[in-house]
């Protein structure tokens, strides 16, 4: 018997489903991630608020493309570069599921801005991050961003969203899983 209850857990399943199966079939090659993550560091370099913070930062993990979507539940993937002193040192996913306030779907950049050794060695030490879980991370918005300045921030992990496209009610870091993985050549 198909219940009220039943049908609205069906219909947040299935949509859970298609928010997490829009992860690409195949990952990128190391190339293809390299050139976006070098467009990704150009872009961030023109923003005001970033540029400063990218300077004194030890080390960037910049994902030049998340996708994000769904509806009550929602699911998000993309790969990219952990930099250090300008050089590729690994790659990493990003991939998290959420359940509440979601709905529409979108592409966007994420550079998380390690601005402390001990959090950078929280990243690479683990075999995954959830942020959230260690050391913290301070999401830069828009309005932040205009008034952040060196002198000013005092967090381990700042992170900055760039190139926003789509409507989404909502973008959340938060539960997400950060792996490092090997890209095919």
């Amino acid at each position: 018997m198909i219940t009220r209850r039943n049908a609205a857990a069906g219909l947040l399943a299935g949509t859970g489903i298609a928010a997490l199966s829009a992860t690409p079939a195949r990952a990128d090659t190391k190339a293809e991630i390299d050139a976006n993550v070098a467009a990704a560091m150009e872009r961030l370099r023109r923003m005001d608020n970033a540029e400063p913070l990218l300077r004194v930062s030890v080390a960037q993990l910049i994902f030049p493309r998340i996708l994000s979507g769904g509806f009550i539940v929602g699911g998000q993937y993309g790969e990219g570069a952990l930099l250090r002193n300008g050089a590729t040192v690994s790659y990493y996913r990003i991939a998290g599921a959420s359940f509440g306030l979601v709905a529409g779907a979108q592409t966007a950049g994420l550079a998380m801005l390690f601005m402390k050794e001990e959090a950078l060695a929280a990243l690479q030490r683990n075999d995954g991050w959830e942020i959230g879980t260690g050391p913290s991370v301070v999401f830069l918005d828009r309005g932040l961003q205009a008034n952040a300045s060196t002198t000013t921030l005092s967090e381990p992990v700042y992170a900055v969203s760039f190139n926003q496209q789509g409507l989404m009610a909502s973008l959340t870091i938060n539960g997400t899983k950060i792996t490092r993985f090997t890209p095919g050549t």
